[in-house]
């Protein structure tokens, strides 16, 4: 959607968008504003990254390529939490690739 959603007015939007990608605290606007679009396309990111985070982590305990995988995970998913918080900062839903796609089915 890399347009315009329906966002309520406020300051209060605004924040919950970016608490999106903020690791854990993505699960903060997920949980207290599903009536918000604007907020709940961020949320839905957010939690698609986070569940990549943890999925580094366990990919740790992979010998040999778990550190690279978790490397380059962090890399990417810092990346698009980045590119997440910039398209809140201008009022936009920009999809991120790859994530856009899992954070519709959940």
């Amino acid at each position: 959607m890399a347009g315009k959603l329906k966002r309520k007015a406020g300051r209060r939007s605004r924040v919950m968008a970016i608490m999106s990608y903020l690791g854990i605290l993505c699960l903060v606007p997920l949980v207290f504003n599903r009536d918000d679009e604007y907020v709940d396309f961020h949320a839905r990111q957010g939690v698609a990254l986070w569940i990549w985070g943890v999925l580094a982590i366990l990919g740790l305990y992979l010998p040999g390529i778990g550190k690279i995988f978790f490397d380059f995970s962090i890399l990417v998913i810092t990346f698009l939490s980045l590119v997440g918080m910039v398209a809140v900062i201008f009022d936009r839903a920009w999809r991120l690739p790859f994530v856009f796609n899992l954070s519709t089915k959940l």
